[in-house]
Order: C-alpha cells, then sequence, then structure tokens
C-alpha cells in the first residue's frame, strides 16, 4: 500500500469532479468568468428597454448563461463532438439575436461562444470555431448601431480567450495521459517483479521438485522387497528437500532484502518512465552496515512507488548522508518531491517502514513539505549495537 492518498475533496487537474464539494468549486470558479456579462445586465437595466423587452431579454440571458455552463461545466466529460456543434451553434443563435433586438452591450456574450468553443472541442477543429465565431461577432457588430465602437475592445479577448481554452484543454489531456501512464508503469514494474520472481522459483525447484518425485517412485517399487534401498532413496529425497528448502529461503531473503545501490538505480529508471525529473546520488557510502542499509532500501523503494503512483510531482530529491547526532552517527535517507501527495492515512506501507527501521533502532518521519510536497526521512544508527 502507498504511503500517501491523494485528498478526496481536492479536484486535480484532468479529473472530473468526484463530490459535491468537487462540483461547487468546478461551478464557482466558472462561474467567476460571468462577471463580464455585467453589460448586458446593466443594459437590461439602464437601457430603457420596455418592461417586455426586459422580460424576454432577462429570459434570453438566463438561457444563454444556463446553456454556456453546461456546456464548459461537462468539458471534462468528452461530450460527443456532434453535440458540442449543436450546442454552439444554439449559443452562436442566442448570441447573434440578442445582440441585433437589445444593442452593441450584449456582442460579449460571443466571446463567451468563443472560450465555450476552445474548451469543449478537440484543437483540429476549435481552431475553426474560435475564429468564425469571432468572424461572426464582427459582422453583428457591424449591422448592430454603434457597434464597431465595441469591436475593438472583444476581439482581443474572443480570439485569446478561445485559443487560451484550447491551450486548457490540450494540458488536461496530457495530464491525464500522464496519469495513465504513472499506473501503467507502476503495473508494469510490479508484474515484472512477479515474473522475476516466479522464473528464480522455477530455476531453482524444478529440478530438485523432479528429483524429489523420481526418487519417490523408486523408493515406492523397491518397497518391500528392497527395504535397505528403499531406505536410501528415502535419505536421498529428505537431502535433496533440505537443499531445495536452503535455496528458496535464499532467493527469498534476497528479495526481501535490496541493496541501496539496485534500488538507486530502480529508483532513477522508475521516475525517468514516470516523467519526473530526479535528483539521486551515485550510491550509498561505503561501510553502512547490512541491515541499516536493508531498512533504508525499503524506505527508498516505498518512497519512490509513491511518487511514481500517487504524488503527481515533476521533481523529486533523494539525499543520503551521514549525521552526528548524541546517540552516535546515523545515516539518514531522505526523499521529496513537489507533487500534491500530501500525508495518508497509516497504511501498510508505512506501518512496515516504520517496524523494519524500528527494529534497528531508526526512525521514520513523513509529511507534506512546504506548501506543496511530501517528504520522508528514514534514520538508522551506524552503530546497531548501540541504537539497539
Amino acid at each position: 500500500m502507498a504511503l500517501t492518498q491523494e485528498d478526496d475533496d481536492r479536484t486535480a487537474i484532468g479529473k472530473p469532479p468526484e463530490n459535491r464539494r468537487q462540483k461547487l468549486v468546478k461551478a464557482l470558479w466558472i462561474s467567476i468568468w460571468l462577471f463580464y456579462l455585467s453589460a448586458p445586465v446593466s443594459d437590461l437595466i439602464h437601457g430603457g428597454h420596455s418592461t417586455g423587452v426586459r422580460l424576454l431579454g432577462g429570459l434570453g440571458l438566463a438561457a444563454f448563461v444556463a446553456w454556456y455552463l453546461v456546456l464548459v461545466f461537462r468539458t471534462v466529460r468528452q461530450m460527443a463532438v456532434r453535440r458540442v456543434l449543436v450546442s454552439l451553434a444554439v449559443l452562436s443563435a442566442q448570441a447573434t439575436v440578442l445582440s441585433l433586438t437589445l444593442g452593441r452591450e450584449w456582442l460579449v456574450l460571443f466571446v463567451y461562444v468563443s472560450i465555450s468553443s476552445g474548451a469543449a472541442l478537440p484543437g483540429e477543429i476549435s481552431r475553426w470555431t474560435v475564429p468564425g465565431a469571432t468572424a461572426l461577432m464582427t459582422a453583428t457588430a457591424f449591422a448592430v448601431p454603434g457597434g464597431d465602437d465595441y469591436l475593438a475592445g472583444l476581439l482581443i479577448p474572443a480570439l485569446m480567450g478561445g485559443f487560451a481554452m484550447v491551450g486548457v484543454r490540450a494540458m488536461i489531456r496530457t495530464t491525464v495521459e500522464l496519469r495513465q501512464a504513472r499506473a501503467t508503469v507502476a503495473q508494469l514494474a510490479a508484474n515484472e517483479e512477479r515474473l522475476r520472481l516466479a522464473r528464480d522459483l522455477h530455476d531453482l525447484l524444478g529440478h530438485s521438485l523432479s528429483l524429489i518425485t523420481l526418487k519417490s517412485e523408486l523408493a515406492g517399487r523397491m518397497l518391500p522387497g528392497q527395504p535397505e534401498a528403499a531406505a536410501q532413496q528415502v535419505a536421498d529425497i529428505e537431502r535433496v528437500s533440505r537443499q531445495a528448502l536452503v535455496d528458496v529461503r535464499e532467493a527469498v531473503s534476497g528479495y526481501r532484502r535490496p541493496t541501496l545501490p539496485g534500488e538507486l538505480a530502480g529508483a532513477r529508471t522508475a521516475l525517468a518512465a514516470a516523467g519526473v525529473v530526479a535528483d539521486i546520488p551515485t550510491g550509498p557510502e561505503d561501510g553502512l552496515p547490512e541491515e541499516a542499509e536493508s531498512a533504508l532500501a525499503w524506505s527508498l523503494r516505498e518512497a519512490v512507488t509513491n511518487v511514481v503512483r500517487h504524488s503527481g510531482a515533476k521533481r523529486c530529491r533523494v539525499t543520503l548522508e551521514t549525521r552526528q547526532t548524541l546517540a552516535g552517527p546515523v545515516a539518514e535517507l531522505t526523499v521529496s518531491d513537489d507533487g500534491t501527495g500530501g500525508l495518508g492515512l497509516p497504511g501498510n506501507g508505512l506501518t512496515g517502514l516504520t517496524e523494519r527501521l524500528e527494529a534497528v533502532g531508526g526512525t521514520l518521519s513523513a509529511g507534506p513539505a512546504g506548501k506543496t510536497g511530501f517528504a520522508l526521512t528514514a534514520r538508522v544508527p551506524l552503530d546497531l549495537g548501540s541504537g539497539s
């Protein structure tokens, strides 16, 4: 289990809202930009329109805003392109009718058409629809009295806002792909470890188990006529079994006792495959006790796994140094990142590391580092005789 879990109350880039709070945060963020509708609202209130016109204009504006919010809010859910195009056509028709009937203040609606186009359509389509919405706004502006005076202030927001949303959409898509790639890398690493263990156990036990089977069959055929020869075969079976048990224990001990050089090399590979810029030392200092090195290696493996799977980090730094304390010299391993992993609930990974380090007199600390990021620090005494 990983050391940390992503905060369920935080809306991450590239992920649709999963609970009520995330939906509210996204809705508020989108609604901030409705501030620029103050011009149409002010025109309804102070534009000298009749009561009927105000009522119809208010209903039209409410329908436009509702359609816009639905379109932009559902962007991460990948609506069908045809449905998006129909929705944009409806928005464009509403903006055109409201601008032609109520005046130049309503031309700002075309900016929202352009932005929603960039947010909801793939880049190969929105690169045409954003200029198209801007061109429609230009044509409508020249048909509205005094509209050309407003046009200069709306052209840049329409174009830049639309293409900015194209970039945001591309960033979201890249983020989603990166998350999927990191999950794939972690899964492939786990699969490779299982295959390696299966291959080694097969190599170790295949011959021994075959020999045990043959000798068991031979001993069965010798009984009861040749008890001495059968006893010799049974003795051979015991000897082969004991040797196989020793081989398995050595193999499992090798898997359970990682080395720092191997884990440092593995960390470079895993972080590079996940697209994380890594700052990792070349190797551990000489003279580390075997138990201390094993505990630090386990800490490094678990911390790097957490960075790859859960942190969303762009950078990761590993430091390994010796410090002099009042209790004696200690080796200190620190793994820090700039991601958003946060401090998760103590799971098997964190609990297991704590137990491993305590067994050699060491300590473990893990938690947020600064405003963003996460840091894990493992310390083990170099004089294990005094530290235990």
